[in-house]
C-alpha cells in the first residue's frame, strides 16, 4: 500500500516532488522514493505491508519501464509464476513488482489481468514516451489528475493537497460543486470540487502521450453467468464466496485486525477473519456520554461469539471541532457524511494499537440492496415515480430545501446550468432493465467509489492503515450481480441472502436488531450548548456567508433557529453539511476576499 504521484511532459523542481511526497506521507511512512527523466517524473511513499525488506518502488523493466503503484494485488504470486515461465526474472516477492513485465507482455490490456486494489502509473520509453495510469475495477484506490490539454501536461497524485502543490495545479472552486456536494453528499463522477481537476473512473486505463494527448478507456466489468438454483444454493455460494475472499485478505507480513461496528457486513467480516487468524483483533467507536444509535453492544456480542480481543475506542464529542480541520484536508473535498470523524479517530487509534491493515464490510448494501432507498425504489408500484425519491434520498439537504438556502444569483445559476440531481434522474429514467439492476449499476458505479472508497483510502491512510474490501472483491461482485431480486429484497428487509448467509456465525441480536446507519447522531449534537452548535454557528457566520456570494445568511440563520427550538435530522444535516463545505473553502481557497483580516479567525480557532 502507498501513495504515488507524478507528472508527463511537464515541468516540476525537485523542490515541488518532495512536497508533494511529504503531504502525503501519512499514506507512505515506510520509504520515499521517485525517479525522473526528461519531462516527466513518478513518485511513491510507501506503507510497508508484504515482503517489508523488498518492494523497493519505482519498479523498472530494463530502463525503458517504469512503475509505481498504490495497493495490493492479492493474486500477485499467480502471476508471478506466469511471468517467470516467460523468462521474466524478479528481484523480490511484493505484489507490485509484476508490474513492469506483465506491462510488457499484456501492454495496454495488462490491468485485465489484476485481482485486487490498486491504483497505477507507469511510463513506457521504449518509442514514443508514453504514461499510462489505471485504477481496479470499483475505484478502492483513488488517483487524482490535472490535464492541460493545450500543452499537453499532466499531473497526478493519490490525494488532493498533495496534487495542488504542484505549482501549475490550482485550487479553483467548480462553480457548481456546491450544488453537486449538497445533492450527493460528495460530488459523483469524475469532476472533483476543483476546476480542471479530475479523479480517474473506476476500471479505467488512462494513456497519455505527446502526439496524441490523453485518451481514458473503460474496461467492461465481468459479470457472474447464471443464477443459482434456489436460496440455499445462493447462500451457500455467498457463504463460501465470502469467506474465501476473507481468508485471503488476512494474509500480510504485519498484524491484521477488523473494523466492527455491530451491523451484519462488518461482524460477517469479523466472524470470517476470526478463523483465520488467531487471536484477532477487532475495532469499534462510540461517543462518550450517552446518544442515540449506540452499537457498542452488539459489537462486543460480536467479539464475544467469534472470541476476538475487542478494543472499545470512545471519541469525546468535545474534540469534534479540532478534528473537523484535519478531517477535511485529509478527504481534500468535502464529504457530508458526519462519519467522517469516526472514522479518522477510529483509524488512528488501530494504528496506536500497532495494526497496518484492517478488514472492513463497506460495499455490502450497494451490492445486496441494503439501502432503504433501493427497497422503496423496487417495491414502488408499477407506473409510479420511484425516481424523485431515490434521488432526494442520495442527497444531504433534500433538492427544495438547498435550494431556498441559495443566494439569488446562484439560484440562477444552478437553474441555467441544470442541477446535479435533475442529471441523475435523467440517467437513471434513460437506464434499460429491471430497477434493482439499474439501480445496482448506479450505486457501485457512482456513488461507491465517491462516497464510500475514496473516504475510507483517505481517512484510513491518513493514520497509516491499509484497509481491505473484502465485498469489493470481483468473486462477490460478480456473485452479487447475478442474484435476482426475490434473494436480496425481501417484505421490508434488504441483503435477505447475505442475512442468511451470516446464520450461524452470528449472534440473533445483530442477525434480528433494525437496520441502523453507522454514523455520528449529530441532531443530538447540534443543539444549544453543544460545542458542535457553537462551532458551526461561527464558521456560517452572515458576513462569511454574504461575502462567498452562494447561500443566503437569512435562511442559513433560520436553520439554526429551528435546529434550537425544534431540533430534527434534516435542519442538523444541512447546518453540518454547510460547515464542512465552509471549512473546505477555508483550508484550500482561503477566506473570503472581502473580509478584513480581523475577521479571517475561523482557522485560528481551530
Amino acid at each position: 500500500m502507498c501513495r504515488i504521484f507524478g507528472h508527463f511532459d511537464a515541468e516540476a523542481t525537485p523542490h515541488e516532488l518532495k512536497s508533494v511526497a511529504a503531504l502525503q506521507r501519512h499514506g507512505g511512512p515506510d520509504a520515499q522514493t521517485q525517479a525522473a527523466g526528461a519531462g516527466w517524473a513518478l513518485g511513491n511513499n510507501r506503507l510497508a505491508i508484504m515482503d517489508l525488506d523488498g518492494g523497493d518502488q519505482p519498479y523498472r523493466l530494463g530502463e525503458d519501464i517504469v512503475a509505481v503503484f498504490n495497493g495490493e494485488i492479492y493474486n500477485h504470486q499467480e502471476l508471478r509464476d506466469r511471468l517467470s515461465a516467460k523468462g521474466h526474472r524478479f528481484a523480490d516477492t511484493c505484489d507490485g513488482s509484476v508490474i513492469p513485465a506483465l506491462y510488457a507482455e499484456y501492454g495496454m490490456r495488462f490491468p485485465e489481468q489484476l485481482d485486487g486494489m490498486y491504483s497505477v502509473a507507469l511510463v513506457d520509453l521504449r518509442d514514443e514516451p508514453t504514461l499510462v495510469l489505471a485504477t481496479d475495477d470499483v475505484g478502492m484506490k483513488p488517483l487524482y489528475y490535472h490535464w492541460e490539454a493545450s500543452s499537453r501536461h499532466l499531473y497526478f497524485s493519490s490525494e488532493l493537497p498533495a496534487l495542488l502543490s504542484f505549482r501549475n495545479v490550482t485550487a479553483r472552486p467548480w462553480d457548481a460543486g456546491l450544488d453537486a456536494y449538497l445533492a450527493t453528499k460528495t460530488p459523483f463522477g469524475e469532476q472533483t470540487m476543483f476546476e480542471g481537476i479530475s479523479v480517474l473512473p473506476p476500471a479505467a486505463t488512462a494513456r497519455v502521450t505527446l502526439s496524441a494527448g490523453l485518451h481514458i478507456t473503460r474496461r467492461e466489468v465481468t459479470r457472474a453467468a447464471g443464477t443459482p438454483a434456489d436460496e440455499a444454493e445462493a447462500t451457500q455460494q455467498v457463504r463460501d464466496r465470502l469467506r474465501d475472499e476473507v481468508h485471503r485478505l488476512t494474509l500480510a507480513d504485519v498484524p491484521v485486525a477488523t473494523i466492527t461496528s455491530g451491523g451484519l457486513d462488518s461482524s460477517l467480516v469479523t466472524a470470517l477473519a476470526a478463523e483465520k487468524v488467531p487471536g484477532l483483533h477487532t475495532f469499534n467507536i462510540a461517543y462518550r456520554g450517552t446518544w442515540p444509535s449506540d452499537e457498542r453492544a452488539f459489537a462486543r456480542e460480536v467479539a464475544e461469539r467469534c472470541g476476538t480481543r475487542y478494543h472499545q475506542i470512545e471519541l469525546d464529542p468535545a474534540s469534534f471541532p479540532s478534528l473537523l480541520s484535519d478531517v477535511v484536508w485529509h478527504l481534500g473535498q468535502p464529504n457530508a457524511d458526519p462519519i467522517t470523524l469516526s472514522t479518522y479517530a477510529l483509524f488512528a487509534s488501530v494504528r496506536d494499537a500497532g495494526f497496518k491493515v484492517a478488514l472492513t464490510g463497506d460495499a455490502a448494501d450497494e451490492l445486496f440492496g441494503g439501502y432503504d432507498r433501493i427497497r422503496k425504489a423496487v417495491s414502488a408500484p408499477f407506473g409510479t415515480d420511484w425516481v424523485t425519491p431515490y434521488v432526494d434520498a442520495l442527497a444531504a439537504v433534500p433538492k427544495s430545501l438547498r435550494e431556498s438556502l441559495y443566494s439569488p444569483e446562484y439560484r440562477a445559476f444552478v437553474s441555467a446550468s441544470g442541477s446535479s440531481s435533475d442529471l441523475i434522474a435523467e440517467h437513471l429514467r434513460a437506464a434499460s432493465g429491471d430497477t434493482l439492476e439499474v439501480l445496482t449499476d448506479f450505486e457501485i458505479g457512482s456513488r461507491l467509489p465517491a462516497y464510500h472508497l475514496r473516504r475510507v483510502d483517505h481517512l484510513s491512510m491518513s493514520a497509516s492503515v491499509e484497509v481491505r474490501l473484502p465485498f469489493c472483491q470481483p468473486s462477490v461482485v460478480q456473485h452479487a450481480r447475478s442474484l435476482p431480486r426475490d434473494l436480496k429484497i425481501a417484505p421490508g428487509k434488504g441483503k435477505k441472502v447475505l442475512y442468511s448467509a451470516a446464520e450461524g456465525l452470528l449472534p440473533d441480536s445483530v442477525l434480528n436488531r433494525p437496520k441502523q446507519p453507522f454514523t455520528l447522531p449529530i441532531t443530538a449534537m447540534l443543539r444549544p450548548g453543544q460545542p458542535l452548535m457553537d462551532f458551526a454557528r461561527d464558521a456560517l457566520s452572515a458576513d462569511r456567508l454574504r461575502s462567498r456570494g452562494q447561500l443566503d445568511p437569512q435562511r442559513v440563520d433560520a436553520l439554526f433557529e429551528t435546529q434550537a427550538s425544534a431540533p430534527n435530522d434534516q435542519a442538523a444535516m444541512a447546518i453540518w453539511s454547510l460547515m464542512v463545505h465552509e471549512l473546505w473553502l477555508e483550508q484550500f481557497c482561503g477566506p473570503p476576499a472581502s473580509m478584513t483580516a480581523g475577521e479571517r479567525t475561523l482557522e485560528g480557532q481551530k
